[in-house]
């Protein structure tokens, strides 16, 4: 199982790390994204950006080409791997009510779940889970996705359960706490934690705990119908193929979230600024481990180190999400004074699996525009 958020981080990385080019006249944020749909090769972008106490939010290019559609920012998208942080914000508030700890072994919270070779459930933790240094990957099956790619069926339900079971039908990508590596199934696991320990389904703790005290109320959490509620944006790969219709069933804690940017940005805002978690809790959120990606892993956030036009190196905070159709960041600069959420109607599954291009061109410049 790929496709999460990832590779939309490594899409970042390469490019963000490298010299800025020359800003563009006027608004640099809208001439970024400008160039990034028509001969950029998107459709369409949605754009919510902070600066201080501005705050702006349009539409470039096209919801549904086909319709001739504009796209705006009312227009709802698949977050995919950023939905990973409404878990991890969960997860840490059971934490501060004592209801888990951190170093719960996942074998404590979820007996019996874990078996395969060479795994030892006894020495992954939740925290581990938390900031991909379980050693847990996702499924090494090629023929994963088949049913939706190869066979067509983009309803087809692949059960989280039947995820894990095939993630762990090989060995652990290492033993637990030795090296950090992205993993989707381990965001599997704790929402099976969450439903565990709180005997409630994991949709609901994130409605009462987050949606509902924010206000989110265009985002939601499906389960496995593979169609979008309401406005919103059409995703295509990189052939022009509608993939809007998919079963984010397979995806599940680790990426099946649907928002719009105006909500993702409260969100990430409220979490970043420490609105959602006490201060212990706050701390392991942002607790850091270096990736090979450019930045590092929190628990369920992770962060971009940047080299800005200006020459100063910067580090940004957020999510990234990457899945079929749908590419959006949604990042901020440390102290939470400028913000950009950005959604992008291209990302092509068959080519990240075929190690192709998944996106037409990195966003690299609008995030620069709008953090540097």
């Amino acid at each position: 199982m790929r496709g999460s958020g990832k590779v939309a981080a490594g899409v970042l990385a390469g490019v963000l790390l490298a010299s800025g080019t020359a800003t563009a006249p006027g608004d640099p944020v809208r001439a970024a994204v400008g160039d990034l749909v028509g001969e950029g090769g998107f459709p369409g972008a949605i754009v919510q950006v902070r600066n201080g106490e501005a705050v702006s939010r349009f539409g470039a290019g096209y919801a549904n080409p086909a319709t001739r559609e504009a796209a705006g920012p009312h227009h709802r998208f698949r977050i995919a791997s950023n939905t990973k942080s409404f878990v991890a914000a969960v997860v840490l508030r059971l934490a501060g009510e004592g209801a888990l700890s951190l170093d719960d072994p996942v074998e404590r919270r979820l007996p019996g779940v874990v078996r395969g070779p060479g795994y030892e459930p006894e020495k992954i933790t939740l925290r581990m889970l938390l900031n991909h240094t379980s050693g847990v990957h996702d499924p090494l099956d090629p023929h994963f996705f088949d049913p939706y790619l190869v066979q067509g069926n983009r309803a087809h339900i692949i059960t989280p359960s039947e995820v894990i079971r095939r993630s762990l039908a090989d060995r652990p990508s290492f033993a637990p706490g030795t090296d950090v590596k992205y993993s989707n199934t381990g965001y599997l696991l704790l929402g099976k934690v969450i439903e565990k320990v709180t005997r409630n389904d994991v949709r609901e703790e994130i409605q009462r705990r987050i949606l509902d005290p924010l206000g989110l109320g265009h985002t939601y959490f499906p389960l496995w119908s593979p169609f979008l509620r309401g406005p919103h944006l059409h995703g295509y790969d990189m052939s022009g193929e509608d993939m809007t219709v998919f079963s984010p069933s397979y995806d599940w804690t680790a990426g099946a979230m649907v928002s719009t940017v105006d909500d993702l940005a409260t969100f990430h805002r409220a979490l970043l600024a420490g609105r959602l978690l006490e201060p212990a809790q706050q701390a392991e959120l942002k607790r850091l481990v270096p990736n090979d990606e450019g930045g590092a892993y929190g628990a369920g956030v992770e962060t971009l180190d940047v080299k800005c036009p200006d020459g100063e190196k910067k580090t940004f905070w957020g999510n990234t999400g990457a899945g079929p159709g749908f590419f959006s960041v949604s990042m901020s600069n440390a102290d939470g004074s400028k913000q950009l959420v950005l959604a992008l109607n291209v990302y092509d599954l068959a080519a990240e699996l075929n190690g192709g291009q998944r996106v037409p061109k990195p966003p690299a410049d609008a995030v620069k525009a709008a953090l540097c």
